[in-house]
């Protein structure tokens, strides 16, 4: 199991940050790769509290296929410090054995020029996921979190 760390600035203030990191709705919308919905089946943001989230694949590639493609995970909030800090643990449903395993994200937030650093540590990456991969997905995520805050919409 491997670490990354990314980060990114966002120009609004921790708490609208914090925010989009709690609030079921806003998750849907940033916490999914690119060609993919979500659904939220379960989000209790407090500590403790547990989540379920099930992404599926716009259509499906494989003609044989009568729906597209679906993955799902679950887990629970560690920690929950408004405006400062969310740490979960999830992990994904999965038959395959090097997808399997708990992974432990944080997400810090702290003030910086005119807005907030978001910084996130994702420690437990399945040797099934490179870490090219994984850091392309928190691109995505992190581009899609600096719009809502921004701008309140995903482009």
């Amino acid at each position: 199991m491997a670490t990354t760390k990314i980060g990114t600035h966002i120009n609004a203030p921790r708490a609208t940050v914090y925010r989009l990191l709690v609030d079921p709705d806003s998750v849907k919308a940033w916490m999914v790769p690119d060609g993919m919905v979500s659904e939220v089946h379960r989000f209790e943001p407090e500590e403790g509290g547990v989540f379920s989230i099930t992404v599926t694949e716009d259509e499906t590639t494989d003609a044989g296929k009568t729906a597209p493609p679906h993955h799902a995970y679950y887990g629970r909030f560690l920690t929950l410090i408004p405006d400062e800090r969310v740490t979960e643990i999830l992990e994904f449903v999965t038959e395959t054995p090097d997808m399997a395993g708990a992974q432990t994200i944080a997400f810090v937030l702290a003030d910086a020029a005119g807005g907030t650093d978001l910084e996130v540590l994702h420690e437990g990456v399945p040797p099934g996921m490179t870490l090219d991969e994984n850091n392309s997905a928190w691109q995505v995520a992190l581009a899609k979190i600096v719009a809502l805050a921004e701008r309140g919409t995903v482009d």
